[in-house]
């Protein structure tokens, strides 16, 4: 018998035998009655992320369209919600004040990310003390933290001020000049999120192999070209997840200002609202104001931000891998052609 038709009639016994018969006799039940208690085992966490997932997603998109005050009734408006937040002034300076916090705290704390997890992957000593030295902040209450630095970036009696006072240098509004409010906020953050973006590359430092260093030790590269030519250039996704997931904190940031900067008369962001994010804005307008309607246009609004810059850090950092993987198959082509 040749070897088509041995598979020829193992096929066909399969086809036979897919759904055999009970024991008792009786007629084998459909398809979702002997799948059901499985789906019953899984179908928990897809009722829980229907609830507090997609309904919470959709309703925003409802709620976005409508003038309501959480208590009365709704009142639709159209368009009116996004009209509005396209001519706010208070919200673009939000915007304004969101990305100069998240470019002075995100491209420091990238570059020093890398820096500090590429010493720490070379000769250190102590790397379990500092591991985990670099990661408490990360696990460190935020709120408690910030009221703490808080207190360090006092105009009056803070630590930083008394230093400069000390050395004659003058004192620096933390709390009260537009600039330094930004920097102190923007300093709180770095000292959030820089262990664990340590963290995240040095793991991806550790994946790199050792014989491509000691091949470029051979070569008689450098310090310098060893992590400008090797280590940043194979580095690369773990920068983007470093980039994406800081821009995406940077552009959320809510606990800082809130609570450097408190309020009870409705003003949030300190003096002059030079602090307030886009969150800080929408959590006024929303539970403040009671506009929750364009609180939901802030938040969609600020989801479009976050696409862009997320877009943006995908082609600068990961775009040039894509664009080396295609020019050679294009280059192919044209060999091919020619020929």
């Amino acid at each position: 018998m040749s070897l088509t038709e041995t598979l020829r009639g193992s096929a066909g016994k399969l086809r036979g035998n897919r759904v055999k018969p009970p024991p008792d006799g009786s007629k084998p039940q459909p398809g979702w009655r002997r799948y059901w208690p499985m789906y019953a085992a899984v179908s928990p966490f897809f009722i829980l992320f229907a609830v507090f997932g997609v309904f919470p997603v959709a309703f925003s998109i409802y709620l976005s369209f409508m003038s309501w005050d959480g208590i009365g009734d709704m009142r639709s408006v159209g368009w009116e919600n996004y009209e509005y937040l396209v001519t706010d002034s208070d919200f673009w300076k939000s915007i304004t004040n969101t990305l100069i916090i998240w470019a002075l705290a995100t491209v420091p704390m990238v570059f020093l990310a890398l820096v500090i997890a590429y010493a720490l992957h070379t000769s250190v000593r102590f790397k379990a003390f500092y591991r985990v030295a670099y990661f408490v902040p990360n696990v460190t209450s935020i709120v408690a933290m910030t009221i703490v630095l808080g207190s360090v970036f006092s105009d009056s009696s803070g630590l930083l001020n008394s230093a400069l006072r000390a050395i004659s240098a003058g004192e620096v509004g933390w709390l009260s000049d537009p600039w330094a409010m930004k920097i102190s906020v923007a300093a709180i953050t770095v000292w959030r999120w820089l262990g664990y973006n340590t963290i995240i590359c040095l793991a991806g430092l550790q994946a790199i192999s050792s014989d491509v260093y000691e091949a470029a030790k051979v070569d008689g590269a450098s310090s310098r070209q060893t992590f400008l030519r090797i280590t940043i250039p194979m580095l690369r996704p773990v920068i983007l997840f470093v980039a994406i997931t800081s821009t995406i904190g940077g552009l959320q940031l809510f606990t800082e200002p809130q609570v450097m900067f408190p309020d009870d008369s409705g003003n949030v962001g300190g003096p002059g609202g030079e602090a307030t994010t886009i969150v800080l804005y929408l959590y006024q307008q929303a539970f403040i104001f009671n506009r929750f309607g364009y609180g939901a246009a802030i938040g969609w609004a600020l989801f479009l931000l976050i696409a862009v810059f997320s877009i943006i850090n995908w082609r600068l950092i990961g775009g040039r891998d894509e664009d080396a993987i295609r020019t050679p198959k294009a280059k192919g082509k044209g060999k091919s052609r020619a020929r």
